[in-house]
């Protein structure tokens, strides 16, 4: 991946407030707290808004990102919480999990580069085991209207790096969709989440 693409990141969590804030994503916990714990890895994890809540309710958790200085803020929001979270810096292909090792995934805008993140994907759903579940929530390609109103929303402004429902099912063959919808939703998450936007929402159940 780029260096452009890491330095963007780190640049971004560098400041003393959070991006996106301490809070998780209200979808993700609302689909958690629906679950019975065990391991759950958090991919572009950023600032560990949402490994830190999955810790605290009982996940074991793991996390990576290509932002050392988001990992910086995650173990401090780790510590601050009397959790512990372990989380990787780098790119996925170089991160050595292994196949069926967790119980859930929490893909929450994680838009990975356009040219990737389908083997992402790939990649991902070797990790989870059979039964195993997806929480997804990223922008769709519908956001971009809404950025070009009111850039506050935040997310990609390329299309390709944002979802549709075909590409999800497309990436995603083998799973049974609890739900997987696009929505307008109100976000108000950190610095650089707010506002109107359009996203992709998705529990799904590895068959």
């Amino acid at each position: 991946m780029e260096q452009i693409w890491k330095d963007r990141w780190d640049e971004r969590y560098s400041n003393e407030e959070f991006a996106y804030g301490k809070e998780p994503n209200q979808y993700l916990k609302k689909e958690l707290d629906k679950l019975r714990p065990g391991t759950i890895l958090f991919p572009a994890e950023g600032e560990g808004r949402n490994a830190v809540y999955a810790a605290k309710i009982g996940w074991n958790v793991f996390a990576f990102d290509i932002s050392s200085e988001g990992k910086k803020k995650a173990l401090q929001l780790a510590a601050s919480n009397n959790v512990k979270i372990d989380y990787k810096v780098g790119e996925l292909e170089t991160i050595d999990y292994e196949a069926d090792q967790f119980d859930a995934i929490g893909l929450v805008y994680a838009h990975f580069p356009a040219a990737v993140k389908s083997h992402y994907h790939t990649i991902l759903d070797k990790y989870l085991r059979k039964g195993g579940v997806i929480v997804f929530e990223a922008f769709s390609k519908k956001n971009l209207d809404y950025v070009q109103k009111d850039e506050k929303i935040g997310g990609p402004k390329d299309i390709e790096s944002l979802f549709s429902i075909a590409e999800i099912k497309s990436d995603f063959p083998d799973y049974d969709f609890e739900e997987l919808t696009e929505m307008e939703i109100e976000l108000n998450e950190g610095l650089f989440h707010n506002g109107k936007g359009s996203v992709i929402r998705f529990v799904g159940r590895k068959r």
